[in-house]
């Protein structure tokens, strides 16, 4: 993605691992599934598609911001921070988030690492730190529960997707324990957001195949138009 697009870890630069090493321990099977607070990445000017913020397409009779908004709230996130910058205003007077909170950021434009930092700062101390993007229309509540239930203490969980080889590739969104969220947030830079964090401890990521409910596709050029006429898994 370009500079100031939403966005911490693209899936296409993220690797692959084999779906045998996702390896999670279900939080079900540990205790109850702990309070995490979603981080909807929804800054970006979408300079490449060169239809204004995407924060502002529409899908599905309501704007993009919105509908993910709600994906997150309806998957049990018990706090979710909208993180805007470009037209900021724009998309606040043009939508409706009701049960979210929203922050401006002030530097969206240096990239969308200042975002995380931004979002990051503003969540919850103790919850634990979801971090989604606001062009991945098939992300949906299904998915969200299914990162927080296999989410081990400790550790980060990140979505999944089949490639064309049948390897699992990691992709968006993903899941932070609340210290590694800061720590994640503190090592990004510019426009690479936590990739080079993520890199750095891969020790720590459980990657979970969500290939069954999404592609983990986002819109980035009009090319990728068509995804916003259809329906997620």
């Amino acid at each position: 993605m370009p500079a100031g697009e939403p966005g911490a870890v693209p899936a296409s630069e993220s690797g692959s691992v084999p779906a045998s090493e996702s390896g999670a321990v279900p939080a079900s099977e540990s205790g109850a599934v702990p309070a995490t607070t979603g981080i909807l990445l929804a800054a970006g000017a979408g300079t490449r598609l060169g239809k204004g913020p995407k924060a502002l397409l529409p899908y599905r009779g309501v704007t993009l911001v919105e509908h993910l908004a709600g994906v997150l709230l309806a998957g049990g996130c018990t706090d979710v921070i909208v993180v805007l910058g470009s037209e900021a205003e724009t998309v606040r007077a043009g939508t409706l988030l009701p049960g979210c909170r929203t922050v401006v950021n002030p530097r969206w434009a240096t990239g969308l690492g200042s975002s995380l930092q931004c979002g990051v700062a503003t969540a919850a101390p103790l919850e634990n730190v979801l971090v989604a993007l606001v062009d991945q229309p098939g992300v949906n509540a299904e998915l969200i529960r299914r990162l927080r239930k296999q989410h081990q203490d400790g550790r980060i969980t990140a979505a999944g997707y089949s490639d064309a080889s049948g390897r699992l590739r990691r992709g968006h969104p993903v899941l932070f324990d609340a210290d590694l969220a800061r720590e994640a947030a503190a090592a990004a830079s510019a426009d690479t957001g936590a990739r080079s964090y993520l890199r750095a401890h891969s020790f720590l990521l459980d990657t979970i195949d969500c290939s069954d409910l999404g592609t983990g596709q986002d819109i980035d050029t009009p090319a990728d138009l068509p995804l916003l006429d259809q329906s997620s898994r």
